[in-house]
């Protein structure tokens, strides 16, 4: 038996749009990364990220996502966002989008599942950076 999920550090709620259908009637598989792109920066908004830039800040090196349904409109999407590692210049963030049911409440099975490894960057000098501790703690809560 697998251990339950940690809790996420923050849930984003997308509405698909029917622009975001191909022409196979489901949602396009590059769209799935625009929702996590989304959920993402509904973290670092909420983390006040900000607050850390300036010259330094966020850079995704890897992302994935693994399809597990296919997804059509209309539909709202409740992403939730995890940290599953901190190293000292980067941390990887999972996500679990999750159709909405009529009551609003998430279904069981993720439509998608996805990862992206974030690296600390000084802009300036275009080299990583450790994390800030204030931030680091963020993450790891």
């Amino acid at each position: 038996m697998s251990e339950p999920a940690s809790p996420p550090l923050h849930v984003e709620r997308v509405p698909l749009r029917w622009s975001d259908m191909d022409s196979l009637g489901h949602v396009n598989n590059a769209v799935y990364f625009t929702y996590c792109e989304s959920a993402r920066m509904g973290l670092f908004d909420r983390l006040k990220l900000a607050d850390y830039a300036g010259d330094l800040g966020p850079v995704v090196v890897t992302a994935s996502c693994t399809f597990k349904q296919q997804l059509t409109f209309p539909a709202t999407l409740a992403i939730e966002v995890r940290c599953s590692k901190v190293g000292r210049t980067s941390f990887t963030l999972t996500y679990d989008l999750r159709r909405l049911t009529a009551d609003g409440d998430p279904e069981p099975d993720p439509v998608c599942t996805g990862e992206s490894v974030v690296v600390w960057i000084d802009f300036a000098h275009g080299g990583s950076v450790p994390l800030p501790d204030a931030m680091r703690g963020l993450l790891q809560d």
